[in-house]
């Protein structure tokens, strides 16, 4: 069984097939086998698992394991502890409510690396980074949480899962590892 973590980039899809105008995961990793523990949108970052275990891809992906799974959002404006307050205690998205969160501000500083295209910049509109720790992972959830209460997300990037940290495991954009599993995160299996 192997567990691999990559460092997906901004723009890459989260599939191996090749498309006209994106990157793929192919274009990252190249070992043969591996298939992604749940996904990222092309325009979100960060850590990405894949396995040749399906067993362990439920475990990972699958929300009803409850694996808690943590973002770092740039949104725009300046977010307010009401709005925090609101993410944290869950978010009426229209087709179904969020579950209770952590939110709660970050600073980035030189910890996270820079993206490649950056964000829009205005120099009148402030931007906030708030983290959330959540456990469902729906479609672009984190997106329309924030829109929801008021703060569109500029940049996301995927800094945790489970036990892992993208940061502790030193990953640039477009790197990958792979993990041994007798390690603490031996937890996702």
């Amino acid at each position: 069984m192997r567990l691999l973590a990559l460092n997906k980039p901004f723009g890459t899809i989260c599939q191996f097939s090749s498309h006209e105008t994106r990157a793929s995961l192919a274009d990252w990793v190249k070992v043969p086998g591996v298939y992604p523990a749940g996904r990222l949108d092309s325009d979100s970052e960060g850590l990405l698992l894949l396995t040749d275990d399906g067993a362990l891809q439920a475990r990972i992906a699958e929300p009803r394991h409850k694996l808690v799974k943590r973002y770092w959002a740039q949104v725009e404006g300046a977010l307010d502890s009401a709005a925090l307050n609101t993410l944290a205690r869950g978010v009426d998205l229209g087709d179904y409510v969020t579950q209770p969160c952590r939110a709660e501000y970050v600073e980035p500083a030189d910890t996270l690396w820079t993206r490649t295209p950056p964000i829009r910049y205005r120099a009148a509109i402030p931007t906030t980074w708030i983290e959330l720790s959540i456990t469902e992972g729906k479609n672009r959830q984190v997106r329309r949480m924030t829109a929801a209460v008021g703060f569109p997300t500029l940049r996301l990037v995927r800094v945790g899962i489970g036990a892992l940290d993208i940061f502790l495991l030193g990953l640039q954009p477009g790197q990958s590892a792979d993990l041994p599993l007798d390690a603490p995160w031996k937890g996702l299996a």
